[in-house]
């Protein structure tokens, strides 16, 4: 049996350590949880995309009471970000969150699965890796790519 060895980079840091580059991603995601739609879970998640001309493209969770039918925080900026700039690489995503007493949440909020490997398609469309911020009031996770949280990926090539 042969083990494999898998090593991610994670950096944290606090809010005012950002570059004002990533500051004003950071603030966006927060913004944009004031657009949650979250009347289930009272969770709400904000997102901001900046993409490699500097645009802007906020996204917030959208619930519904058949619970499948929702959508991430993650996506629908990812989604909205490539149908109006199809062209435009993704160079990076932050994320925030809001608990059920608004209040943004202490530890750095984390992609779920399926926004992670929607993540990972939109670096592999522009063969491009996206920038990560996650934001809590404890600090800031940044990764430097999807692969960095998720190292077996599903992508093309594994259908071959």
């Amino acid at each position: 049996m042969k083990t494999l060895d898998l090593h991610s980079t994670i950096s944290f840091c606090q809010k005012e350590e950002l570059s004002a580059e990533d500051l004003r991603l950071v603030e966006r995601a927060i913004e944009a949880t004031e657009r949650s739609y979250s009347r289930y879970s009272h969770f709400s998640v904000g997102a901001c995309v900046r993409l490699a001309d500097g645009t802007e493209v906020l996204g917030a969770n959208q619930e519904n009471a058949v619970y499948p039918v929702g959508l991430c925080a993650e996506r629908t900026a990812i989604f909205a970000a490539q149908v109006q700039y199809p062209q435009q690489p993704i160079v990076a995503l932050a994320i925030a969150a809001r608990n059920e007493q608004g209040n943004l949440v202490n530890n750095p909020v984390t992609p779920c699965g399926s926004c992670r490997q929607v993540m990972l398609e939109a670096e592999e469309r522009h063969s491009q890796p996206m920038r990560i911020l996650l934001y809590g009031t404890s600090g800031v996770f940044i990764i430097d790519g999807v692969r960095d949280i998720m190292p077996l990926a599903f992508i093309e090539d594994s259908m071959k």
